[in-house]
């Protein structure tokens, strides 16, 4: 990983322009956009429409022209504004969905799908871009990433991500890198449960050794307003709000998770007789540069570059090659839920890496 000069950050006046082709990172304003405005006529369009653009996004996958995202340009405001300009999108659609399921004005059955056309938009946008945020170098930009995953009841991610994925990818440490032959159902408990005891281990791990106590743990205070915010939901809204909020967590965990799975499935990284890893190199994660995909979720299918350089912001990242996926990750998405059309694809791919 490759970190920033210390002391060295952007000043925004000094940003190049940005040229039109960054534009298409407003694409994903569109998301939370459209998802809000069915769940205002109808909740359960908010399912409807979430799914359209997932199928739509892997229909436009198989698109030749469109295959291959722009090249890399420099970090401007306007990405920045990208961003950023998500987390009040995202918190209001979340307040619409809480406040349609607390109306009572609605059956279980259309609040659950409400759940997950919000959840949709928070685990694919909302988890995307808390993941960017928490890499940049702006303290305020990684606030905003630790409340966009307390909103999914997840902000562990936060610690787990940073100081453990980035470290042990592609090993059998890391339980966000899934075994050739797991399927996703198999992986996602061990990734859940493995993920959630390696971020406590790693907190308390620093705690002690700056020798702090837990009330100095931003994890510590962002668990306990997760806790602090379900019991308000229950307290004072309704049951039906309840299941909004746990649901769409739920999805968007999900939604994480088997992207998770995809990034790094069956790659592993050599370990040497002293129980090192080699270091990380672009053979050990999945690619793909799919142009609509890349505009809506901030270039992360170029996730050799990503680990490679880890502070790098998002509209820099470059389709490096390495292995590369059959389809974007919204294809992928439908592949990986059904474990022997994921095998029957993926399986010949690692072998010819092994070749």
């Amino acid at each position: 990983m490759r970190a920033r000069p210390a002391g060295i950050s952007r000043d925004p006046s000094h940003d190049p322009p940005h040229d039109r082709s960054s534009y298409r990172f407003a694409l994903a304003w569109a998301l939370p956009l459209t998802v809000g405005a069915a769940a205002w006529v109808q909740p359960w369009a908010a399912w409807a429409v979430m799914f359209g653009w997932q199928l739509a996004l892997a229909l436009a996958e198989r698109v030749p022209a469109l295959r291959h995202s722009p090249p890399a340009a420099p970090q401007t405001a306007w990405h920045r504004a990208c961003l950023r300009l998500h987390v009040p999108l995202q918190a209001a659609l979340l307040a619409l969905g809480l406040a349609i399921a607390a109306s009572g004005d609605h059956p279980a059955w259309m609040i659950a799908l409400l759940a997950l056309g919000v959840g949709g938009v928070s685990g694919s946008q909302g988890i995307t871009f808390a993941h960017e945020l928490g890499h940049s170098r702006s303290r305020l930009d990684r606030v905003l990433g630790w409340m966009l995953m307390a909103s999914v009841n997840y902000a562990h991610f936060m610690v787990e991500h940073y100081r453990g994925h980035h470290v042990r990818v592609a090993t059998d440490a890391d339980p966000a890198s899934a075994r050739r032959g797991e399927s996703l159902w198999r992986f996602l408990p061990r990734t859940l449960a493995g993920s959630w005891k390696s971020a406590w281990v790693l907190e308390a791990r620093r705690l002690q050794q700056l020798r702090r106590g837990w009330a100095r743990s931003p994890l510590a205070w962002a668990t306990a307003a997760q806790a602090a915010l379900l019991v308000a939901i229950a307290v004072w809204l309704s049951p039906l709000a309840l299941l909004f909020w746990v649901l769409q967590s739920a999805y968007a965990i999900f939604l994480l998770e088997a992207i998770n799975y995809i990034e790094h499935y069956g790659l592993r990284r050599r370990v040497r007789a002293d129980g090192r890893a080699e270091a990380f190199g672009v053979q050990h994660a999945w690619n793909a540069d799919h142009l609509l995909t890349n505009s809506v979720i901030a270039n992360l299918q170029r996730h050799s570059d990503h680990h490679l350089h880890a502070w790098k912001p998002y509209a820099e990242l470059s389709p490096l090659g390495g292995p590369q996926l059959p389809t974007g990750y919204a294809g992928c998405l439908f592949l990986a839920s059904v474990p022997g059309w994921w095998f029957r694809v993926m399986h010949p791919r690692l072998d010819a890496l092994s070749v």
